[in-house]
C-alpha cells in the first residue's frame, strides 16, 4: 500500500482554521495601514525583495524536509518531514488535500512574522520586506498543489504559464529522484538561478564535511521500503 499523508483530527483543523483566519486578518490590517501612509518607489523594490525571500525561504525549509534527519525524529518527524518523503512517493495524494489542511501550517507560522510587523511603523523598509515576504509565503502550500493539478482554475493556470507563478512542467523538475533540485515552491522564481550555481549541493557539501551527516539517507530508505513493500504507516 502506497502510504498517504496523515489525517488531522477536529482539534489541529480548528487551529489550522483559526490560523487561517488570523493570517488574512492581520495581512489586511497591514496592507490598510499601509495604504494610509507616506510610500516611496524605494518601498517597491524592498516589497519585490521580500517576495524573492519568500520564494528562497520556501526553497530551504523543502530542501531541509527532503535531505537531513529520519522521519522518526521527535515532532519534526511526523509533522514536516514524513510529509514531504510522503510526497516523493505518492505526489498526487497531496490532491486529496483540502484547503485547511494544505494552508493552515503555513499560516501558523507565519503569524509571529505578521505580528512582528507591529513593531515597525507602516511605511519603513522592514515593515514593507515583511509583509510582502508574508502575502508570497502565505500560499505557499496552496502554490504547490496548484503545480501539481492537471486542470489548475483557469487564472492559476495563466500565472504559471507566465511563470509568475510555479509551474506544473518546473515543479515536475524536482520530482525526478533523487530529488536535488527545484526545491523553491512559493513562487519558483529561484529555482533555475539556484540550480545553476549548484546552491544545494555545495551547501549539502559543506555541511557534510563540518559534521559528517550525509545527505537524503532517510528519504532514500523511505523509497526504498515503499519500493518493497514495507514503508511505514
Amino acid at each position: 500500500m502506497v502510504p498517504a499523508h496523515d489525517e488531522i483530527g477536529w482539534g489541529q483543523r480548528v487551529s489550522e482554521a483559526g490560523s487561517i483566519l488570523a493570517a488574512v486578518a492581520l495581512i489586511v490590517i497591514h496592507l490598510s495601514r499601509l495604504f494610509h501612509a507616506q510610500l516611496t518607489w524605494p518601498l517597491l523594490i524592498v516589497a519585490i525583495f521580500g517576495a524573492v525571500s519568500a520564494d528562497f525561504s520556501s526553497g530551504l525549509v523543502h530542501w531541509f524536509a527532503d535531505t537531513w534527519f529520519e522521519e522518526t525524529m521527535p515532532i519534526l518527524g511526523r509533522r514536516l518531514l514524513r510529509p514531504f518523503r510522503v510526497h516523493h512517493v505518492n505526489p498526487d495524494d497531496f490532491l486529496r488535500r483540502n484547503f485547511i489542511d494544505t494552508n493552515g501550517d503555513v499560516c501558523m507560522v507565519i503569524l509571529p512574522l505578521l505580528l512582528a510587523i507591529f513593531l515597525f511603523t507602516p511605511s519603513s523598509f522592514a515593515s514593507v520586506f515583511l509583509l510582502s515576504m508574508c502575502i508570497v509565503g502565505v500560499p505557499t502550500n496552496q502554490v504547490h498543489q496548484w503545480a501539481h493539478m492537471p486542470r489548475p482554475p483557469r487564472v492559476v493556470a495563466w500565472l504559471q504559464s507566465r511563470n509568475i507563478l510555479l509551474s506544473r512542467s518546473d515543479h515536475r523538475m524536482h520530482h525526478r529522484p533523487p530529488y536535488v533540485e527545484y526545491y523553491c515552491i512559493a513562487t519558483g522564481w529561484l529555482n533555475r538561478p539556484l540550480t545553476a550555481i549548484r546552491f544545494f549541493p555545495r551547501l549539502e557539501a559543506l555541511i557534510t564535511r563540518l559534521t559528517g551527516l550525509q545527505p537524503r539517507e532517510d528519504d532514500t530508505r523511505f523509497v526504498a521500503s515503499v519500493r518493497t513493500g514495507h514503508a511505514r504507516g
